[in-house]
């Protein structure tokens, strides 16, 4: 990585706000947005679109390597199109969510998606979020973060998420697939989700989005 290139790395467990808060700092500070979960939720559905077998390693890493991906920022949100269809939607469903895991773990899928997402940040500032962007990904970054929140709070966030795109939710069912998520992100062999060493946490249980905002934004210039 070039020691020009500009990257806010921001980790941390599924509904911490990773992607609203990143979407936010990236544009006050005129960068690109990395989703990287974006990446393994287009790569998870387009398995499930060509019935292919989740465990089967090579079949999924064949799958992924195959995938023709685009994201785009535009006004009215992330454009995800995978094969020239728009997918920003149907990447967020329970189905997705619940089976992601199997990309996750996958050391070849892994490999193919991390090569994409170091080009992306090599090509452009970047602010770029996930679960192992600032220790495997960009190891480098001078700004690494860690967001947090309590289970709870990140299960109502998620449920919130679900509930403005029209979709059910079942709490019960919504607190255990995170935490079960949680669990196998954490216990992963490839690439598990933990805070690098050089992380500044920041726990937003009792935080408003604005005030995470501008904390990011506060040290992404302080370490830029």
């Amino acid at each position: 990585m070039s020691e020009a290139t500009q990257i806010v790395a921001i980790d941390g467990p599924a509904g911490a706000g990773k992607s609203t808060v990143a979407k936010r700092v990236a544009k006050e500070l005129g960068f690109a947005f990395l989703d990287t979960g974006a990446m393994y939720r287009a790569a998870t559905w387009r398995a499930l679109k060509h019935t292919i077998d989740l465990d089967d390693p090579q079949a999924l890493a064949a799958s992924t390597e195959a995938m023709n991906l685009v994201l785009e920022e535009t006004p009215g949100g992330q454009r995800v199109v995978v094969d020239g269809e728009d997918v920003a939607k149907v990447i967020r469903t329970p189905e997705v969510t619940r089976l992601i895991f199997k990309l996750d773990q996958n050391s070849a899928v892994r490999r193919s998606l991390v090569g994409l997402q170091r080009r992306f940040g090599e090509n452009q500032p970047t602010v770029a979020e996930g679960r192992d962007v600032g220790t495997v990904v960009f190891p480098k970054a001078k700004c690494k973060i860690f967001l947090d929140a309590s289970l709870e709070c990140r299960t109502q966030r998620r449920a919130e998420d679900l509930r403005k795109a029209g979709q059910p939710v079942d709490l019960d069912q919504l607190r255990a697939d995170i935490h079960e998520r949680d669990e196998k992100a954490r216990n992963r062999a490839d690439s598990p989700l933990r805070q690098a060493d050089d992380a500044v946490l920041v726990d937003t249980s009792n935080l408003t989005i604005d005030e995470v905002v501008a904390e990011l934004a506060r040290l992404a210039r302080e370490r830029l």
